[in-house]
C-alpha cells in the first residue's frame, strides 16, 4: 500500500517508449514504480523517433503497463516544438518535465495559465557535447535560468549536474541519483573470464565510439583476439556509419554492432563478455555503468564527471583516458588481468541505493513538497 495519497502524475519526455535509452529507461522505471505504489500515471511524448522520423508512432498506447500520449512536433530533435502539450494536462495534480528542452521552457512560461505544480529533473542538461558550446551557455545563463524559477522543484540526478543547476535555482536544487533495474541484467556476465568487451548506450557523438575503436586496434595489433559488442540505438551517429568505420579500421568480425534487441538478447550478449567499456566524454549519471557493475562486468571508463564519482563509490572500476589509445588498451588488459587471477571480486559491490523502490521513494517526498508548497526536500552538494 502506498504511504501517501494517490497522485496523478503526468510525465513529459521527448522521447520514450518504445525508444530504447537512458532518459526512456528511467522515465518508464519511475512510471512503472509509481503505478506499483498505487498513484495514476501518464506519459506525454513526441509521435516520433528521432532515429526514425519517417514513422508517425499512435497518438495514444499503452506500453508496459504505462498509458502514453503523442504529440506532433516540428524543428530540430535538439529543440523540438511541440504547441499541443498544453491539451493535456488532464486532471494531473503535478507535471514531472524531464530534461532541459522545449517541454522545459514550454511549461515554466505558460505557468501562470496552466497553475500546476511542477518539478523537473536535469538528466544532464544539454551540455553533453561541445557542439555550440558558446550559444548553449548563452541559453543557460538566459533562457534556462528564467525557467527554472517556475518550478517547484529542480532535480539533479547527478552530483555534477547539483554543481551545474545549483548557482541558477533560487533555493537550491535536490540530488536523486537515477534508479537502476538491478534485476534486468543480474548476475549475467560470462562465468569464465574472456577477451570480450562489450558496451551498452546510444550511438551518439559524445560517446566517442571512434576511440573505443582505435583502443581495440591497439588490442589486435598482436593478433590477440580481442572483441567489441557494441549494442545500443542510433542516435547521430548511424549504423551504417559505425559499420563503415568498423571496416576502414580492419576491425570486421572483432567488433560487431547489435542495435533494437529487447532485453532478453542483450542479457545474452552479457553472457558472452567479461568487461564493460565507455569511452563517453559526458553523462548525466551512468546507468549503463551500473547496469554492467550487476551484470558482474569489469568496467573500463573515462573519467568523466558522472563515471568518476562512481569510481569512487566503487572500486571494480577502472579509470582511463581514452584520447590515449594505447593507455585505454593497457587499463582494459589489466583489468581482465585482475579479473583473471581473482583480484577483482564480481558481485561484490553494493547497489543498493539505486533500487527504483528507493529512487521512487524519494521522488514522492519531492512531489508532496512540490504540492504543498514547502520548498525543495534536499539541498544540493557539491563533491
Amino acid at each position: 500500500m502506498p504511504n501517501s495519497a494517490p497522485l496523478s502524475i503526468l510525465h513529459v519526455v521527448r522521447q520514450f517508449l518504445p525508444n530504447r535509452g537512458g532518459l526512456e529507461d528511467v522515465v518508464a522505471n519511475l512510471a512503472r514504480e509509481q503505478i506499483r505504489l498505487g498513484h495514476r500515471v501518464r506519459v506525454l511524448t513526441l509521435d516520433r523517433l528521432f532515429s526514425r522520423p519517417e514513422t508517425r508512432l499512435l497518438a495514444r498506447e499503452r506500453l508496459e503497463g504505462i498509458d502514453i500520449a503523442r504529440i506532433p512536433f516540428f524543428g530540430s530533435h535538439r529543440y523540438p516544438v511541440a504547441p499541443s502539450v498544453f491539451r493535456h494536462l488532464g486532471d494531473a495534480d503535478l507535471v514531472h518535465v524531464h530534461a532541459i528542452d522545449f517541454f522545459f521552457d514550454a511549461f515554466a512560461l505558460a505557468k501562470p495559465v496552466h497553475r500546476r505544480p511542477m518539478v523537473a529533473t536535469t538528466h544532464g542538461g544539454f551540455f553533453h557535447t561541445t557542439a555550440h558550446s558558446r550559444l548553449k551557455k548563452l541559453w543557460f545563463q538566459g533562457p534556462t535560468r528564467m525557467s527554472v524559477r517556475a518550478y517547484e522543484a529542480i532535480v539533479a540526478c547527478s552530483e555534477s549536474d547539483a554543481r551545474l543547476f545549483t548557482p541558477i535555482t533560487p533555493g537550491g536544487v535536490t540530488v536523486i541519483q537515477n534508479g537502476v533495474d538491478l534485476d534486468k541484467f543480474a548476475d549475467a556476465a560470462s562465468p569464465e573470464p574472456r577477451r570480450a568487451l562489450l558496451t551498452l548506450g546510444r550511438f551518439a557523438h559524445n560517446k566517442r565510439l571512434d576511440r573505443l575503436l582505435a583502443a581495440m586496434q591497439v588490442l589486435n595489433a598482436g593478433g590477440a583476439g580481442w572483441r567489441l559488442r557494441i549494442v545500443g540505438v542510433p542516435s547521430d551517429v548511424t549504423e551504417d556509419a559505425l559499420t563503415a568505420e568498423i571496416d576502414r579500421l580492419g576491425l570486421t568480425g572483432a567488433v560487431t554492432v547489435h542495435t533494437g534487441l529487447d532485453a532478453p538478447a542483450v542479457r545474452d550478449l552479457i553472457g558472452q563478455s567479461s568487461l564493460f567499456v565507455s569511452a563517453s566524454q559526458y553523462e548525466g549519471f551512468g546507468i549503463a555503468l551500473i547496469e554492467a557493475l550487476s551484470a558482474g562486468l569489469v568496467p573500463v571508463a573515462h573519467p568523466n564527471d558522472a563515471f568518476a564519482w562512481l569510481a569512487r563509490r566503487h572500486p571494480a572500476i577502472t579509470l582511463t583516458d581514452f584520447a590515449d589509445a594505447q593507455g585505454a588498451a593497457a587499463a582494459i588488459r589489466g583489468a581482465s588481468d585482475r579479473l583473471a587471477s581473482g583480484a577483482i571480486m564480481r558481485g561484490s559491490e553494493d547497489l543498493s541505493e539505486y533500487r527504483w523502490s528507493h529512487v521512487a521513494a524519494q521522488y514522492v517526498a519531492v512531489y508532496e513538497a512540490a504540492l504543498a508548497g514547502t520548498g525543495p526536500v534536499v539541498a544540493a552538494t557539491a563533491a
